[in-house]
């Protein structure tokens, strides 16, 4: 189907909505050029996904914002009507987490997660991270060229995250490949998710058995002994899909992030020099790299649990809401000269970690990866280029997130 052209929204309280519109082949081949001009026809469009389902798709900054902490847009799946969505399908065991819930169990749930995963937690790894990208760094060297996501960007978050949980090292193989296999599915293989999907469940419900006869000083042994020492505890179920939705949210986005910044900065000489000049400022530079290409182009799905007006447009309850976090960061609205990359602009208020209630547990983990992967890959290759023309490098088929499939480089 031809991507139609966005229409005119309906006043608030106007019976009747716009017919969806496919605009999947365009965000695709540039979403941000569709978002800025669905920010001034369009700013809540009911469009078709890739799935044949509709959607809402909010644009702008201020739309973004305020929906991200209105609780009369949930996260529950109960409230979505029937046939309007169709998602990653997950057992009990993996999908009784934190994106799928609202408020008490939610704020139950999020609970145990802010004890357990403490500032101090995260800030021991640092020394660990760091070691893992100079070992990874060595390993590129000699060839004096590389696939960047391949070689770098995706087993540095994996090793992160299996630190972090507590995962053996002699597990770790099929660890990384498993989680491949649900965030970048291989057609050929249709059966390799649903795989996945059962060697993880198995895994992890065999690691938290692991975990509750030997504790160590890990993140998922002190999730489990929270759990099972506190009266308002978590579920079985609660717990192991605890434990996978930190792996595959720390993961994924930090595989993106270190992908499109390094990018950002190669395509932009003169920021890539400064920030090489001052390293002292990548812990900021984080923050614009966050802002300026986001690794989730839409938060996750919501449902109004009632009819909503969002934007001046009135979204009837049960229908899907997208906001999108890339096109909020791009609203100049907000943000001055948005579609270019100004390392020491002020940030504050950028949406790419979400906003609320439901804004990311793992931002300050997310944010550590990333300034200690930067530094070190600009310390290591002072004359790190890109090894293909820009246009020809290949972007994940996703109109969720944002992220490259390889990025070669020389060095």
């Amino acid at each position: 189907m031809a991507p139609s052209t966005p229409g005119p929204s309906p006043a608030p309280g106007t019976p009747g909505t716009p017919a969806p519109g496919d605009l999947t082949s365009e965000l695709l081949a540039d979403p941000y050029e569709v978002y800025a001009r669905l920010r001034e026809t369009a700013p809540v469009r009911r469009i078709t996904g890739s799935d044949g389902t509709s959607a809402w798709l909010v644009t702008r900054y201020d739309d973004v914002r305020r929906a991200l902490a209105d609780p009369r847009l949930s996260l529950d799946k109960r409230h979505a009507l029937p046939g309007n969505y169709k998602g990653f399908s997950l057992p009990p065991a993996l999908d009784a987490n934190l994106l799928n819930m609202d408020p008490p169990d939610h704020t139950r749930i999020r609970r145990f997660v802010v004890q357990a995963f403490t500032a101090r937690r995260t800030e021991r790894l640092r020394e660990p991270i760091r070691r893992t990208a100079d070992e990874l760094l060595d390993a590129m060297a000699p060839a004096g060229r590389a696939d960047l996501v391949a070689a770098y960007a995706a087993p540095l978050p994996i090793a992160v995250i299996c630190e972090l949980l507590g995962v053996p090292p002699e597990d770790r193989r099929d660890f990384r490949e498993w989680t491949d296999d649900l965030i970048t599915p291989d057609p050929a293989r249709p059966e390799g998710m649903k795989n996945a999907v059962r060697a993880l469940l198995a895994f992890f419900t065999g690691l938290v058995d692991r975990k509750r006869a030997e504790p160590a000083d890990d993140l998922l042994s002190a999730l489990t002994a929270a759990r099972d020492e506190s009266d308002d505890r978590l579920s079985e179920d609660e717990l192991v899909s605890l434990a996978f939705l930190i792996l595959f949210a720390g993961y994924e986005n930090v595989i993106q992030l270190i992908g499109t910044a390094t990018l950002a900065l190669l395509r932009d000489p003169a920021q890539l020099a400064a920030l090489r000049a001052e390293p002292a400022r990548t812990t900021a530079a984080v923050e614009e790299f966050l802002r300026y290409d986001s690794p989730a182009l839409t938060a996750l799905r919501r449902f109004p649990v009632e009819d909503v007006t969002i934007g001046g447009v009135t979204v009837p309850a049960g229908e899907t809401v997208l906001l999108s976090l890339g096109s909020a960061n791009r609203d100049p609205r907000r943000f001055p000269d948005a579609d270019r990359l100004v390392l020491d602009r002020d940030t504050a208020g950028h949406l790419a970690l979400g906003h609320g209630i439901h804004y990311c547990l793992g931002a300050p983990l997310a944010r550590l990866e990333t300034e200690i992967a930067l530094t070190a890959l600009l310390e290591r290759f002072p004359r790190l280029t890109l090894d293909a023309p820009p246009e020809t490098l290949r972007w994940r088929p996703s109109t969720r997130a944002r992220g490259l499939r390889e990025l070669p480089v020389r060095f």
